[in-house]
């Protein structure tokens, strides 16, 4: 039998418990239902008593996206630095999709939290040393851009998966006027457990052109640096 806290004395009440609460009511129904209520619900305190600790609900947030980036696995040295960043955007994305109400926090945020820095220090130290130039490195950041942390922001929200008659009754409409559009609507598949066309495939697909191209980039630097006269 156990004893709920009292609301007036929350022993043990911590940060990191709130965050942890916080986090798995975030899983189970979305970020809509972190509330200071429902988390002291959860808890057996009062709401007020977690002001303190986490601050409103922005701040809430930021803690939660925090705790979840922390928890990204740093893996091991592959044989070169291209499959090491590959594995270790593989890795930041199979923790997104474990919590897949972060990557819309996380496009929300225009600063990154600690967490989110110390692991872009991590893949920076991947690409500087695969031999990438700062330079190189930099532009690479912004090629990559959330698909550091496991996600492709989209250009648009497409609604997720179509009901394949809806999509011909679109494609129909569109062919006189749009006809490539129309032949995207059929032949593209939107599925996605983090939106729209974010599938691991088209994910992987993606990484792999930035990477390919980023180590292209790399190989002819060094060529152009070998050349006489350079």
């Amino acid at each position: 039998m156990t004893t709920r806290r009292s609301k007036t004395a929350p022993a043990g009440l911590s940060r990191e418990g709130i965050v942890d609460v916080a986090i798995r009511v975030a899983d189970a129904d979305g970020t809509a239902a972190v509330s200071m209520r429902r988390i002291a619900q959860e808890l057996g305190v009062d709401p007020m008593s977690l002001y303190r600790h986490v601050g409103a609900k922005d701040g809430l947030l930021d803690l939660m996206t925090d705790a979840v980036i922390a928890r990204i696995e740093r893996v091991e040295p592959g044989a070169t630095w291209v499959e090491t960043a590959r594995e270790q955007m593989l890795a930041a994305r199979r923790t997104v999709l474990r919590h897949p109400w972060t990557a819309e926090v996380l496009k929300a945020r225009p600063v990154p939290t600690p967490a989110a820095l110390r692991y872009v220090d991590t893949v920076l130290g991947i690409l500087r040393g695969g031999g990438l130039s700062p330079a190189l490195a930099h532009h690479a950041l912004h090629a990559l851009g959330s698909r550091l942390l496991g996600f492709s922001q989209d250009l648009y929200d497409d609604g997720g998966d179509t009901d394949p008659a809806a999509a011909r009754a679109q494609a129909a409409a569109l062919a006189p006027h749009m006809p490539w559009v129309a032949e995207m609507v059929l032949e593209a598949s939107h599925g996605g457990a983090l939106g729209g066309c974010d599938d691991d495939a088209e994910f992987a697909f993606s990484l792999d052109l930035v990477l390919e191209g980023l180590e292209r980039h790399r190989v002819l630097a060094l060529a152009a640096e070998a050349a006489p006269g350079a």
